[in-house]
């Protein structure tokens, strides 16, 4: 078999610049949409992230609100004033102690516009005993002269966050609490309902520590006393 020549093999064929002009104007096309695609993706992430962040911003809804109801909790306060504080708090817990002051002082400082409703959650060691105690002192109509007592001596009670039930008692005796229907009313079924009615609000609205504030409904930005007092005076401005 001869080997062709050169002169005898096939022409080869002209460049064709149309096809070449086609094909890359689809795959400009293609890029475009891809990129278009791309791009649709994160408008719609960042939309879905901004709406979530405004949702945190505003009052509970549903479960959230539910459980933040507090129609069974002790209240201080006018009850139809335009801000709602709620507090979940551990009595052997020293921030809140030194947090509690201040709620009060927001309250002092706006007369008849605040209402203070404190729930209870026994996060550190032996709390619920002090719970229990706070619970049953509501039946003695002795709950703030009781909770104010045990925060102000919660060092020689609750040392280190461990609570030594043995002390409890004894950092009430200026109260005038009735020790034996104290004793018997811890134990009863009404506090005990109210303690699981806390336990379960807690979990339903995530508070892992405290103290945990929600003031109109609306969770803190972050924790800090800047941030309680600033989030109670955005709802005092709302409310004028």
């Amino acid at each position: 078999m001869s080997r062709k020549t050169r002169r005898n093999s096939p022409k080869p064929a002209e460049p064709q610049p149309e096809k070449k002009v086609a094909l890359g104007a689809s795959l400009r096309h293609k890029g475009f949409l891809a990129a278009f695609g791309v791009a649709l993706l994160i408008l719609l992430a960042a939309g879905v992230l901004i709406y979530k962040n405004e949702q945190k911003g505003q009052q509970a809804p549903g479960t959230e609100a539910a459980a933040l109801a507090s129609s069974h909790s002790p209240t201080l306060g006018n009850a139809d004033a335009p801000v709602h504080v709620v507090e979940f708090l551990d009595p052997a817990c020293e921030t809140c102690a030194l947090f509690f002051p201040i709620v009060k002082e927001q309250m002092a400082r706006n007369p008849g516009k605040i209402r203070l409703s404190v729930r209870h959650v026994a996060f550190h060691e032996g709390s619920e005993y002090p719970v229990r105690v706070l619970e049953a002192s509501r039946m003695q109509d002795k709950y703030w002269q009781t909770l104010e007592a045990l925060l102000g001596s919660q060092s020689a009670w609750a040392p280190n966050h461990s609570v030594r039930p043995e002390l409890v008692l004894q950092a009430l005796s200026r109260v005038g609490l009735n020790t034996e229907q104290l004793m018997a009313d811890m134990n009863s079924p009404e506090v005990a309902r109210r303690m699981q009615q806390d336990r379960s609000d807690a979990a339903a609205l995530k508070v892992t520590a405290t103290p945990e504030y929600f003031v109109n409904g609306r969770p803190l930005p972050s924790f800090g006393e800047d941030q309680l007092v600033g989030l109670i005076g955005e709802e005092l401005r709302r409310a004028q």
